[in-house]
């Protein structure tokens, strides 16, 4: 605002105040001779308030799944004063399935806080973990801490009268500070470190940016423990204290308590799968394996298709009552160093075998990485585990809830079975379905049963329906 007038006039006991905008009265305190004042120069320039800036921006714990609460964290993948991006990856989360790395949703300077969290700490969601800054700015932290010494201190006279302003500080500028060299590593490769009781700072990274892998730990394990003499290692944390462990710990308990759960077994005969699959790996382009469908990735095709003719088996029991989801998406078991996880595969009835041996094995190595999403770990109307990798036959699967029946595959064996009055060697395959007698019957549970064998037998007709 420039070309303001003053006008100090003693009878009315007034202050006119005019310029870019309609003239205001302000009433005067005393009397006095009329004082008149043209003033013209630009007052915005002498402003005794110090300019606004930018506020900081908090960094917050995000909500990886719906029910979570709390999570363990990983490390930090930006060190302090570092100038950061939005989009980069800023830390690591380890909810309650897997470890993820969070991006920043903002940009600025990072400054964490001395109290701020270390690798292991659990941090409730929403919690405030650090800001961006720009340069200049006062930490939050300073202020807040000024603002509680101000209302500590207790006025000095007990009657009414208006205290002289205290003088404005300037504000403490926020120094950039040069970015330390910091050791990024995954909370795999920590517990792994830990373990073998190998400092992370003598081991050369082989992910991206540099980053410790738990291959990179164990790698220069024997090179750390070449030293002489005996060598004791600091105790490692349990792997039962996780919190994919405590969430792991929770579910099943959850399915034991909370279904009926049945389970039927029976066996099929899977010779034909096997002659599939052998089909398939001589028709491959390279000759090679990696693009072989494996047997799991058959019979989760096949369950699908049998699926969609028994609704009642993949009914979710949601807490507004029993659901129908309106589409096939299906959960696979996956066996990881941080525990059981069952990623979903989606949409499965519209996808054909090769892309379905595609997309699942990505899901298995990004599971077994700690890269899933809670989206990728949710949401399935059915799960499928096999065991018969480790040479199980029969066992007793546990439903994954909120599903209502979970199948279990056993080892493929060559058995003598009697064939038209004689005996052949056939390929023998265990199955083991666990369903929820709240929401399943026996009889249906039984007749999907026989339907997901009478497909594994002869996979051929329902593949191409």
């Amino acid at each position: 605002m420039s070309g303001m007038g003053l006008l100090l006039d003693a009878p009315s006991r007034c202050l006119r105040l005019s310029g870019d905008f309609p003239a205001v009265d302000i009433p005067a305190q005393g009397g006095g001779e009329s004082v008149p004042l043209n003033v013209t120069a630009d007052l915005s320039a002498a402003s005794p308030f110090p300019a606004l800036t930018d506020m900081a921006i908090e960094i917050v714990v995000p909500r990886l799944g719906w029910s979570m609460e709390e999570g363990t964290f990983g490390e930090w993948l930006k060190p302090d004063g570092t100038k950061v991006e939005r989009g980069e990856p800023l830390f690591v989360l380890e909810g309650e399935k897997s470890a993820q790395d969070i991006e920043a949703v903002d940009s600025g300077i990072l400054r964490i806080p001395p109290g701020g969290p270390r690798p292991g700490d659990t941090v409730k969601v929403g919690q405030v973990i650090a800001w961006f800054v720009q340069p200049g700015e006062t930490l939050p932290v300073a202020g807040a801490a000024s603002q509680g010494q101000s209302a500590a201190s207790p006025s000095s006279t007990t009657a009414p009268q208006q205290a002289s302003p205290p003088p404005a500080l300037p504000p403490t500028p926020v120094a950039v500070a040069t970015p330390q060299a910091v050791v990024t590593a995954s909370p795999r490769a920590r517990r792994a470190a830990q373990e073998l009781g190998v400092e992370l700072a003598n081991v050369q990274g082989t992910g991206v940016t540099g980053r410790i892998r738990e291959r990179d730990v164990h790698k220069a394990a024997p090179a750390a423990t070449t030293g002489g003499g005996p060598r004791i290692s600091s105790p490692a944390v349990p792997a039962g204290l996780t919190a994919i462990r405590r969430t792991i710990a929770a579910r099943m308990l959850e399915s034991s308590t909370q279904t009926a759960p049945v389970t039927l077994h029976r066996k099929c005969d899977a010779s034909n799968l096997v002659n599939l699959r052998r089909q398939f790996q001589a028709t491959a382009a390279t000759g090679s394996t990696a693009g072989t469908p494996t047997y799991t990735d058959l019979i989760v095709k096949l369950v699908s298709c049998v699926l969609a003719e028994f609704p009642e088996v993949r009914t979710q029991w949601l807490p507004a009552g029993p659901s129908i989801p309106p589409t096939l998406d299906l959960a696979v078991a996956v066996d990881t160093p941080q525990g059981l996880l069952a990623p979903v595969l989606k949409q499965v009835d519209s996808q054909t075998v090769r892309q379905l041996s595609a997309n699942l094995r990505s899901l298995a190595e990004r599971a077994r990485a700690g890269q899933l999403g809670a989206d990728e770990l949710s949401g399935g109307c059915f799960t499928i585990t096999n065991l018969g990798t480790q040479g199980v036959e029969y066992f007793t699967p546990i439903i994954n809830l909120p599903q209502a029946a979970i199948l279990g595959l056993g080892r493929i064996a060559s058995e003598p079975v009697v064939v038209e009055s004689g005996i052949q060697a056939r390929e023998q395959l265990p199955l083991s379905l666990t369903f929820d007698h709240r929401i399943i019957d026996g009889g249906p549970a039984a007749r999907f049963l026989a339907a997901v064998a009478q497909a594994i037998e002869n996979p051929g007709p329902w593949l191409m329906s």
